[in-house]
């Protein structure tokens, strides 16, 4: 018997689709479980069912998507979701990923993309720090820059001694910024850390900058639930990001552009 490369939830409101979709994820080695609605893979996923991964059609009838995330989040469940639209939008995936997605994808990208994009969440869920073992690391795995504690083997991520709840993807981001301290790090090379160098995302070549921004914007709200002070991303406008090393003055979030709230 073919070992299972991963468990998926798939939600999709078009019969063909999830049926095709279904299909072929089967093929590649994937165990799916499939779903007309966002309330019935909740249903199965808060009663014990497993899934490494939620596949979650954005415009599926019954409950809003964004809700959808808010209640996956609330509820702990742990697998990372990337959604799936019928016609990608930015104001949509700024929402999407300030919700908890990790990706945002448009339905009509062929099923290669999609794999990939798929790939690459579940590789960077891997050892994430919800991981219950927390192995004794050496000095050279832990990184501090003032009040920041960065736990390198273990995805976590300390502000003045109380941990922050970032997701590995967030991490990453973090550390990125960290390790370019007080340089300017741009939107693209922060976009391609999370979905690997030449994706393309929104409209236009500099779509992808409202991903980044969402992405940063989820990453300051973490901070400040832990610190209503934090100041340590600044933007430089037009450009990308800055972890600054002593504290600023800052005006809101200081971004050249703002992201949408959900409705």
């Amino acid at each position: 018997m073919a070992e299972v490369i991963a468990r998926v939830a798939l939600v999709e409101a078009d019969d063909g689709h999830r049926e095709s979709l279904g299909r072929s994820l089967a093929e590649e080695g994937y165990d799916v479980r499939s779903f007309d609605r966002g309330e019935a893979a909740l249903e199965y996923l808060t009663r014990g069912g497993e899934a490494d991964l939620l596949l979650l059609d954005w415009n599926a009838p019954g409950m809003a998507a964004a809700t959808l995330l808010r209640q996956v989040n609330s509820c702990g469940i742990g697998a990372p979701v990337i959604c799936l639209a019928e016609e990608a939008e930015d104001r949509d995936e700024e929402i999407a990923l300030a919700h908890g997605a990790l990706d945002y994808i448009g339905k009509s990208r062929r099923l290669p993309i999609l794999l990939k994009r798929m790939a690459l969440v579940l590789d960077g869920t891997k050892g994430s720090p919800s991981d219950a073992s927390e192995p004794v690391e050496s000095e050279a795995q832990v990184q501090i820059h003032g009040d920041l504690e960065l736990r390198v083997a273990q995805g976590r991520a300390f502000w003045k001694g109380t941990r922050v709840d970032l997701t590995l993807t967030e991490f990453n981001m973090v550390a990125l910024l960290v390790n370019r301290l007080e340089s300017d790090v741009s939107y693209r090379e922060i976009y391609d850390l999370v979905h690997g160098q030449g994706f393309m995302a929104g409209y236009g070549s500099n779509g992808y900058r409202a991903n980044v921004r969402a992405f940063i914007k989820r990453i300051r709200a973490k901070f400040r639930a832990v610190d209503a002070e934090f100041d340590g991303i600044s933007n430089y406008p037009g450009f990308g990001y800055r972890w600054n090393s002593t504290p600023i003055a800052v005006a809101g979030d200081g971004d050249d552009e703002a992201v949408p709230a959900a409705a």
